[in-house]
């Protein structure tokens, strides 16, 4: 027997339906529109109501065009109008008078033509593909379904100025003359000799890239990988404001970025990693970073859907106490690396001020912060490598930069790693190389330990508002630093730009723990990152800074004296 049909549950549901036809009067689109724009922007009322602005100015023109011209005409005319007065002229017959002989005017004076003069313009012309493409429409989460594991070509490729800045990852856009601000001497800054070394830098990562735009993986034996190395390398030509369209190593940028993006590829679970990622997965989360700040200076979408697969497996597999682990594994106790997660923490702060917002991406970052401040933190050392092993050194200065980015730079915990790095000074080597009393415990990576520890002494130091302590820590830091690194660069052959001529190269190779870093690729980049803090990073309390302090707002800010992060956790 056929079943009953409700017919007055069938018309309701009719009609509401046929609500979704109903047309919408103009009035009506006008209080929905000034409702959205005083949204916040990145909701999807403020986004429809931009949408509906540019529909009614084309029609408002063009009313508006004629109507201005219109009056604009009738003033003239009025002004000009009334009454004209008639004026009368008499011709009178003029009296022959005599031929006055003119004087010839005197010849001018010789005037010396000025000389011919050459001048060269260089113009740095952004290498544009002919497509144009719509990057403004945010890319939502990825989808669980299978999809191919090479993305598309790289389409677009933007010469911008980057905004990246971690609460400071781009507060500067990073160009010719920014750089030459903050390189021009000075207590807090950098100079002729450090611009050089970086220099020397590029030219020697430049003519180690391989043709496939990736470089090699680390040191034989070791977990690290060739998805690293080529992170790395791309991480320093853009903290030095290269992309595809700079003149000298625009190919080699693009290169990198295309061997990132072409090398992730999708799991059977749906979430992604890359290739030659190495043993632990460092190599995924170093290429995320890298891709993160690659959209953000070019706003490649490509680069942009990479790094979104990405972040969206490090926010879903965060331990459940606000850390992670090898592999992005969630286990129970978690270990809450802070070595592993501080690189988590990088690349997900660079994802999220590029214009990559994904679902749980604030809630990843209040969980990372609890961790660090009660899992993490540790008075002797500043932050520990794991809790339950308190007694591995030199990792405070990973914790340390993650809170300042954080908008959390005023803590106890900060403060207390800042003085725990205090009676550092660079040094190269391990060991008795180091030329000041070693932190307790293990000391295995000096360079990837004074990484963290030089941005977290420029932080402070340079910061609006610092304390004389804070900026003497920072100077007498800065300027060991400006003399050692420089001095222990390595010569290497000359190598040829794209416009022929010959530069110098240079590289860096240290004495780390075995397995540590790769020599030389990772130490190389190490360095030329430190000496590049000036303009890479803007101080998160200095003004520009502000939007992103208002970022982290909603972070409940507790007054315990704690916090956490890294050091290289192998």
């Amino acid at each position: 027997m056929a079943e009953a049909i409700d017919e007055e549950a069938m018309n309701a549901k009719l009609k509401e339906e046929m609500k979704k036809y109903d047309s919408v009067s103009f009035f009506q689109r006008l209080g929905k529109m000034f409702s959205g724009l005083s949204k916040r922007h990145d909701t999807l009322e403020y986004k429809e109501a931009l949408i509906e602005v540019q529909r009614l100015s084309a029609p408002l023109l063009a009313i508006l065009i004629p109507v201005v011209g219109l009056t604009f005409l009738f003033v003239i005319t009025a002004m000009g109008g009334g009454k004209k007065e008639v004026i009368k002229v008499d011709v009178q017959q003029a009296e022959e008078e005599a031929e006055v002989e003119a004087e010839e005017p005197p010849p001018p004076e010789d005037i010396e033509p000025p000389p011919d003069t050459d001048v060269e313009i260089d113009v740095d012309t952004p290498a544009m593909n002919n497509v144009a493409v719509d990057v403004s429409t945010p890319v939502s989460a990825p989808s669980s379904e299978p999809q191919s594991p090479k993305p598309a070509e790289m389409d677009a490729m933007l010469n911008v100025k980057s905004p990246v800045m971690l609460n400071s990852v781009a507060g500067t856009d990073r160009s010719a003359g920014v750089r030459g601000k903050y390189t021009n001497g000075g207590a807090g800054y950098g100079d002729a000799r450090t611009e050089a070394a970086v220099q020397k830098a590029l030219w020697w990562l430049a003519s180690k890239q391989n043709d496939d735009g990736s470089w090699k993986g680390w040191a034989a034996g070791s977990p690290h990988s060739k998805a690293a190395s080529t992170g790395l390398a791309i991480l320093t030509f853009l903290a030095h404001g290269e992309t595809p369209g700079s003149k000298d190593f625009g190919p080699t940028v693009e290169k990198g970025i295309e061997w990132l993006i072409s090398n992730m590829k999708q799991r059977s679970d749906g979430y992604w990693t890359i290739n030659d990622a190495g043993n632990e997965e460092y190599g995924f989360l170093i290429a995320v970073y890298a891709l993160s700040e690659a959209f953000a200076m070019t706003k490649n979408p490509n680069a942009k859907t990479a790094a979104a697969n990405g972040l969206r497996r490090m926010i879903d597999n965060q331990s459940p106490t606000g850390g992670w682990n090898y592999r992005l594994a969630i286990i129970s106790p978690s270990p809450d690396d802070i070595s592993y997660g501080g690189w988590c923490m990088q690349a997900i702060k660079a994802g999220k001020l590029a214009g990559i917002h994904l679902d749980g991406m604030e809630e990843c970052i209040k969980k990372a912060i609890k961790c660090l401040k009660e899992r993490n933190y540790n008075k002797d050392h500043g932050f520990s490598y794991r809790p339950m092993n308190r007694g591995y050194a030199g990792l405070g200065g990973v914790g340390c930069l993650a809170m300042q980015l954080l908008g959390y730079g005023n803590e106890p915990a900060v403060r207390n790693a800042l003085d725990v790095m205090k009676p550092w000074i660079p040094c190269f080597d391990r060991g008795s190389a180091c030329p000041h009393e070693k932190p307790k415990g293990s000391w295995e990576s000096p360079q990837y330990t004074y990484y963290y520890a030089t941005q977290c002494k420029y932080q402070a130091g340079m910061k609006k508002g610092a304390s004389k302590a804070d900026e003497a820590v920072w100077q007498k830091w800065n300027a060991e630093m400006k003399k050692f690194y420089p001095s222990q660069q390595k010569d290497a052959p000359d190598v040829k730009g794209p416009d022929g001529k010959m530069h110098k190269a240079g590289y860096w190779e240290n004495g780390d723990a075995p397995g540590h870093t790769d020599r030389p690729i990772m130490d190389t980049c190490l360095c030329a990152l430190q000496l590049m803090v000036y303009y890479r990073y803007l101080p998160t309390s200095q003004t520009k800074a502000a939007e992103v302090e208002l970022d982290v707002e909603s972070l409940a800010k507790d007054k315990t004296d704690e916090i956490g992060v890294d050091d290289l956790g192998i």
